[in-house]
């Protein structure tokens, strides 16, 4: 995790860098008449650089957030690894390794674009959501801030059906969203609108029913969708006790702000998926805390 860090900020400040002397080199310091509050050497350093800085290292951030954990860590890594290779063989003179390593950073963006597709996109769908977004909601994505819901939420119905499908050894999969509908999951199951009630989330949940595999959506405590297709987590590093179930949970919670549930139909235990992190073994007290801090827009500690 050091290590990972690490790499993160000598991104800032190699990104950091090189905008000072961009914007160094074309004057772009005075001529736009920026605040100046310092100088490094040849460099002038004003407020927009030191909002510039901020911002990418901001970026960097939420992207490595996206990537942790992945297999796309090691790629970003030794990418990282080959560029900085490339500068120095430069700086060094070598120019039969530099024309060499140069014929590979001309296609740098086109090769990263192509290894980092799957990160883009959730990214992407990170930035956009499912829905249009206004200027402050957008700010508050990257801030990592939760919008806070207005309408509540009735807990007892969710939990009450996991406790009857853990007793049970019942495998079942809840999204529970208090800022999205969540439209383009929807689509992928069976639409339905519903108020939540512990009758209808156990027949669901049926091993008879058509509806019971995939995952039951619950917007504004109503239950929207069922039989809904999940994205499922990248990760390497889970314990090969958790199944789809607990894979789909964390991947719908790494690219979407929900609170996903599993029952888990091996062990029956409860387990909760949120921003990317899942807790097992749950008891029904800590079930209800849960969704309770969700729906009320806590942020998860």
């Amino acid at each position: 995790m050091c290590c990972s860090g690490a790499v993160c900020a000598c991104c800032s400040l190699l990104a950091g860098y090189s905008l000072l002397k961009l914007l160094h080199a074309t004057n772009l310091l005075t001529a736009t008449g920026l605040i100046l509050l310092f100088g490094i050497g040849f460099l002038d350093v004003g407020l927009g650089d030191i909002i510039d800085v901020l911002l990418v290292s901001l970026l960097l951030y939420r992207v490595y957030k996206l990537i942790e954990g992945s297999m796309a860590v090691k790629v970003f890594i030794g990418f990282l690894l080959l560029s900085l290779t490339h500068l120095i063989v430069r700086s060094a003179g070598m120019e039969l390794l530099s024309a060499i390593l140069g014929k590979f950073m001309e296609v740098g963006v086109l090769a990263a674009i192509i290894l980092f597709q799957q990160e883009i996109r959730k990214f992407l769908f990170w930035i956009g959501g499912t829905t249009t977004l206004n200027g402050s909601e957008l700010i508050g994505r990257l801030l990592g801030k939760k919008n806070v819901n207005k309408t509540g939420g009735e807990t007892t119905s969710i939990v009450e059906a996991a406790k009857a499908l853990a007793g049970s050894n019942t495998g079942a999969l809840i999204v529970l969203s208090n800022e999205d509908d969540l439209k383009f999951y929807q689509e992928s199951g069976d639409r339905i609108d519903a108020v939540v009630s512990k009758r209808l989330l156990l027949a669901i949940f049926n091993h008879q029913s058509p509806l019971h595999d995939g995952g039951v959506i619950i917007y504004n405590n109503r239950i929207v969708a069922a039989r809904s297709i999940l994205p499922v987590t990248e990760r390497q590093d889970l314990s090969p006790q958790f199944g789809l179930r607990h894979r789909a949970a964390i991947g719908m919670t790494e690219v979407t702000n929900t609170l996903v549930l599993v029952v888990s139909e091996e062990t029956g235990q409860i387990s909760v998926a949120r921003n990317g992190l899942l807790v097992s073994n749950l008891s029904i007290q800590e079930t209800r805390a849960a969704i309770n801090d969700y729906l009320q827009g806590r942020r998860k500690s």
